[in-house]
């Protein structure tokens, strides 16, 4: 190639449409940081990192989950110590500065969520750029599937929330580029070896030979080539979430195998890649056992001085990790799935047509392999080898356990991209699929599977798709509970000191605790006038009560409202007691309410959270709610009367009670926050 067609294939790549839309999408993924995203997708997403971590570092009242009781501690601390309790640290000491110049609160309930999300959108880049470098060593085309991957919804949503699975896919994405780049990198060398060995055994006259030997001598190493980054970052990848032991597998056997076969690597190379790689991991694994040992108390300084050390005063966080999860009887408690749930829905549900794709792409490999057609499949050490295996070991493996979640799956993007987005460019395959002809197999291979004219619908589908989705988890699903708990957070703070707020919840996912920034009241205190010890009084109660029967609901409201007026006669404790449940749910409990109004309880509209959807609690597409649901806090009024229908004989298909029905479904897409108080005796 020429220098000027060199020049015209570069200002062709420049002007490539698919890399200015990926720069839009980072952009985009930046931005939705910022905005902020209110759905919620998942408990995981707090209680495993933000709750715990800002509870430590500026010693919050949170709620601790069971998974790091210091009896028995299943999540490593490691990560998210370095990760984001060193930068909650830097953004507490810049936060005195912030509010006494400039009064701005950096610990507020904004920046509790936005912060870590920005930490996890930078990390999120890590993809990108493994995604990048791969495609330049292999000489593929990365401009569409930067795209592709930076339009997927799993980056512009699950890539920047702070799941432990996040930081798996980045981690994974990252051992796959080296051991890609080491797989090209010794087939090179391996290469140039043999044939200067070939050239040498040929060469006739000493001086020759000597050249050739020199030039084969000066061949850089090749067989542990990376080795120490590749342990550390493995033994990283499992004390953040021990399943990385089934998406890094398939990578270091392949990086094991590298040359294996020819003449120049032998099983000898094979197994001190072994030995050297294990002892490689041994320092990664010592730092990060002492530092979960050091912060769940089981070594403490003072046995350090002492040296009263033995090895029950070291915890191995994965290996916990597997025991609990070994069990099936502990894995059912968070739901128990079918084991094809992750082959047939979880897969789809990522990645939509490209999930699909992937999956009948995988099962006609397995079909010429049943059928004797070895000389069609790619080779245990090539490219495509290498992605097959990353992709489709670890799902299997995972779908041996009864629990499964689509956010499980979430490392197998990179391979998953890698191999089949151009697909959707070329459709499902590059020649036709069939062994003979027909009407009906021509048809389908020309509008629905390998044609330029297919991939047209199946854009359409990876793109609507993934806008739904995006915005359904994004901003949708589970809305409305960070924007409770920003509402209260601000109640707690206009509010007097000696008022307590009760709040109850049933319906809606667990509320971060972190986001209220309330002192802990376990804290020990100490007076600095008289030195007298003390501990700072609980001001805010949490009651949750998950998808409990309204009625049932309703039971324990009088209980916690009984024990409240109690409190408030006996020792003059002031309160407020609040109920937050879908609105799709608001007439149901209207309708409890109105039946139990013997029992001196009401209910008064506080405040509505948008958007807002549970999946415990459905919108009802017919029927609608007989007096809507007010939205203005300025004309908060009492319950809403169950008996308030409209005029059955109005047309059911007049214009007003079409619009009257899409309101009604609208504002179910809503959390409403009721104040419970004692209704005055009427005579």
């Amino acid at each position: 190639m020429t220098s000027e067609q060199k020049m015209h294939s570069k200002s062709i790549k420049s002007k490539d449409p698919s890399l200015g839309s990926y720069f839009i999408l980072c952009f985009l993924r930046v931005a939705m940081v910022f905005v902020p995203q209110v759905g919620y997708i998942h408990p995981d997403e707090f209680f495993q990192s933000v709750e715990v971590v800002a509870g430590d570092e500026y010693g919050l009242e949170v709620t601790r989950t069971w998974e790091f009781n210091t009896t028995f501690p299943i999540r490593s601390m490691a990560i998210p110590y370095f990760g984001l309790k060193l930068p909650f640290g830097f953004l507490r000491f810049w936060s005195m500065y912030t509010k006494y110049y400039f009064d701005v609160n950096l610990r507020g309930s904004y920046v509790t969520l936005v912060f870590p999300r920005f930490l996890m959108v930078v990390l999120s880049f890590v993809n990108d750029w493994s995604l990048r470098k791969i495609c330049q060593a292999y000489g593929l085309q990365s401009q569409f599937r930067l795209m592709t991957l930076a339009s997927s919804y799993v980056m512009l949503v699950y890539s920047t929330r702070t799941f432990t699975n996040s930081i798996e896919m980045a981690l994974c994405s990252l051992l796959l580029y080296i051991v890609s780049d080491c797989m090209i990198h010794s087939n090179t060398v391996i290469y140039q070896k043999e044939f200067l060995e070939e050239k040498y055994q040929k060469a006739k006259n000493t001086v020759e030979k000597v050249k050739l030997f020199k030039l084969k001598m000066s061949l850089p190493s090749h067989s542990l080539n990376k080795c120490v980054l590749m342990a550390t970052l493995c033994v990283a990848g499992v004390f953040n979430r021990p399943t990385f032991f089934l998406f890094g597998l398939p990578l270091v056997f392949h990086w094991l195998l590298r040359g294996m076969g020819t003449r120049t690597v032998s099983f000898a190379d094979f197994n001190i890649r072994i030995i050297t790689f294990v002892l490689s991991s041994i320092p990664a694994l010592v730092f990060f056992i002492l530092v979960d040992s050091f912060y769940y108390g089981y070594i403490t300084p003072a046995e350090v001085e002492r040296f009263d050390i033995s090895i029950n005063n070291f915890v191995v966080t994965p290996l916990n990790f597997i025991r609990y999860n070994i069990n099936p009887q502990n894995t059912e408690q968070h739901g128990v799935h079918p084991y094809y749930l992750h082959l047939i829905v979880n897969i789809p549900i990522l990645y939509n047509v490209l999930g699909v794709i992937a999956v009948f792409s995988f099962m006609g490999m397995l079909q010429k392999l049943a059928s004797n057609e070895y000389t069609s499949l790619p080779r245990a050490q090539s490219f495509v080898g290498l992605m097959l295996c990353a992709i489709f070991f670890p799902i299997i493996m995972l779908s041996f356990f009864n629990h499964q979640e689509p956010r499980f799956l979430l490392p197998i993007t990179l391979p998953l991209i890698l191999l089949h987005a151009p697909k959707l460019k070329t459709g499902f395959c590059s020649s036709y699929p069939f062994r003979t002809r027909s009407f009906l197999k021509d048809f389908i291979y020309e509008h629905f599977l390998c044609t330029r004219a297919s991939s047209r619908y199946l854009l359409r589908v990876w793109y609507s798709t993934n806008i739904a989705l995006t915005l359904f988890y994004g901003f949708v699903h589970q809305g409305g509970v960070y924007q409770l708990a920003e509402h209260l957070s601000r109640q707690l703070d206009i509010r007097s000191a000696s008022t307590q707020i009760h709040l109850a919840t049933s319906h809606i996912y667990s509320m971060p605790q972190c986001f209220l920034n309330q002192p802990s009241s376990n804290t020990l205190l100490v007076n600095p006038e008289n030195g007298q010890k003390y501990r700072r009084g609980k001001r805010f109660f949490l009651y949750e009560y998950g998808s409990t029967n309204l009625n049932e609901l309703y039971s324990r409201m009088k209980t916690i409202l009984d024990a409240c007026e109690m409190k408030q006669h006996t020792s003059n404790q002031r309160y407020l007691l609040y109920l937050a449940i879908p609105s799709s749910l608001s007439e149901d409990l209207n309708e409890v309410f109105h039946n139990r109004s013997t029992v001196l309880l009401k209910h008064t509209q506080s405040k509505v959270f948008y958007p807002h959807l549970s999946i415990e609690a459905m919108p009802k597409l017919l029927g609608q709610h007989p007096c809507g649901i007010n939205t203005d806090v300025d004309e908060i009024g009492d319950t809403c009367p169950i008996y308030a229908y409209e005029d059955e004989q109005q047309n059911p298909f007049s214009t007003a009670r079409i619009l009257k029905q899409f309101s009604s479904l609208v504002h179910q897409f809503g959390l409403i926050l009721y104040r419970i108080e004692v209704r005055k005796r009427i005579k």
